[in-house]
């Protein structure tokens, strides 16, 4: 526990530091109830190490903007419908397309090969972006391109964070068409890789799309800890092994991770 200062000290500190230190504080005060549920003003306090007449002015001002509320109950403040009001207001105006593609063009440059944004759209994994690496082999253009869920690495993401009755939904609708002698069309076989695409947060798909072609894909997610997209990495399959390629799996999974953080998500 950190000591207390004087609240009269604290007062003059904010108004020299023309309230950014306030701010600061109401800040820490949220967080803290965002992680406790609730609190009152003195483990408020305790946490932060200052009086608690400078958390009560704080929890003044934000009851006063329903930022948080009292349980009546209890006497503990919790956050307040306000901070829903704030939230639900951000994932309508975040686009994956623009908050990912700096990551997409860094992944690009970075390991030479195509990477694709993909979503999940009537059925099928549908590509919103893409980034080209310089090989002169990378010309296809993927953007606007439908391909199926379960012979891609993208679309195995996606399908892998549907639940049971969904994915057996779409598989119902789409079938399992074999696109090469390596797509995997046992519907059986497909339910364990996704398994363990679900548990290692990554897909590879080595020739099930078309041959000659290799893919890695991880998952997007939203605010809410949904998956609404898939980044993946492609190449020829002669040169791209992401295996046997050091960090580049894990990197992927970071890059997904950055543009999970944009669209509000939270890692734990």
């Amino acid at each position: 526990m950190a000591p207390r200062n004087n609240p009269d000290i604290e007062k003059d500190a904010d108004a020299q530091g023309g309230g950014v230190q306030s701010v600061d504080r109401a800040l820490q005060i949220l967080e803290i109830l965002a992680r406790e549920g609730d609190a009152g003003v003195s483990e408020i306090a305790d946490e932060m190490g200052v009086h608690k007449s400078t958390v009560s002015r704080l929890v003044g001002s934000l009851v006063n903007r329903e930022l948080v509320r009292q349980n009546s109950e209890r006497g503990k403040y919790q956050l307040g419908f306000g901070i829903l009001r704030l939230a639900t207001s951000i994932p309508g105006r975040l686009s994956v397309v623009h908050e990912a593609r700096e990551v997409l063009e860094a992944l690009a440059g970075e390991y030479k090969e195509t990477v694709n944004l993909a979503v999940l759209r009537s059925n099928y994994a549908v590509n919103v972006d893409q980034a080209m690496g310089p090989s002169t082999l990378a010309t296809y253009d993927w953007v606007g391109s439908l391909t199926p869920l379960h012979a891609t690495s993208s679309g195995k993401v996606l399908l892998a964070a549907l639940t049971a009755d969904e994915r057996s939904q779409v598989l119902k609708t789409v079938g399992l068409p074999a696109r090469t002698p390596r797509t995997i069309t046992n519907r059986a076989e497909l339910e364990k890789q996704l398994l363990d695409v679900a548990r290692n947060g990554y897909a590879v798909v080595h020739e099930e799309f078309e041959i000659g072609l290799t893919a890695v894909a991880v998952p997007i997610y939203n605010h809410m800890g949904n998956v609404i997209a898939a980044v993946s990495i492609s190449g020829p399959a002669f040169r791209f092994t992401p295996e046997e390629h050091p960090g580049l799996i894990d990197a992927l999974r970071e890059a997904g991770f950055t543009i999970s953080a944009k669209m509000g998500y939270r890692r734990r």
